[in-house]
């Protein structure tokens, strides 16, 4: 406890004779300097002042934020589609965000053509749903069945009940030769 109070109060000398006079301290138990401090005290009290600043006085340099072509257009991403609809999926040492498949097409485009920032982003996405991956801007509604085009929902139904008929008539084919058989 003394030991926290060594450099805010007092002196050793004023410590020690302030236990000795409470009886915290035994006189035989006096410290050997105490005798020849009390007999010829110094002309000025050592007084011992922490200094105010850092041995190291070197200034340190300000380290410019460091910012890349790539960091913009992922801010730009997640400012207009934001995270996305399902979570990253870090446990994969393969996984490849949309947001990074998305910066890794912008570059390409970028390196192929001449447009401007914003008709690039757009025609990077519209790249992207080419490829089959759909981008959902930031608060827009999910897509709904009644938003679609009806001739894509007409060709889908149709191409539903072909499968289902195609499949049903191999079903039929597989019972009848299994009751057949022997």
């Amino acid at each position: 406890m003394a030991g926290s109070r060594l450099e805010r109060f007092g002196t050793v000398f004023t410590r020690v004779r302030d236990l000795m006079r409470s009886g915290v301290i035994k006189p035989s138990q006096k410290p050997i300097w105490y005798d020849v401090y009390e007999a010829f005290p110094p002309k000025r009290d050592p007084l011992h002042v922490k200094p105010n600043s850092r041995p190291c006085t070197k200034k340190r340099e300000a380290v410019p934020e460091i910012f890349y072509r790539e960091d913009e257009v992922r801010a730009k991403f997640y400012a207009l589609y934001g995270m996305g609809p399902r979570p990253l999926e870090l446990s994969k040492s393969n996984f490849v965000s949309t947001c990074q498949r998305f910066v890794d097409k912008y570059t390409e485009l970028k390196s192929h053509s001449e447009l401007e920032d914003s008709a690039l982003f757009e025609e990077t996405g519209k790249a992207l749903l080419s490829e089959g991956l759909m981008l959902r801007r930031k608060g827009a509604p999910p897509v709904s069945a009644e938003s679609r085009d009806p001739v894509l929902e007409l060709k889908l139904t149709d191409m539903l009940a072909e499968q289902q008929s195609v499949g049903a008539d191999s079903g039929e084919t597989e019972e009848t030769t299994h009751t057949h058989t022997p």
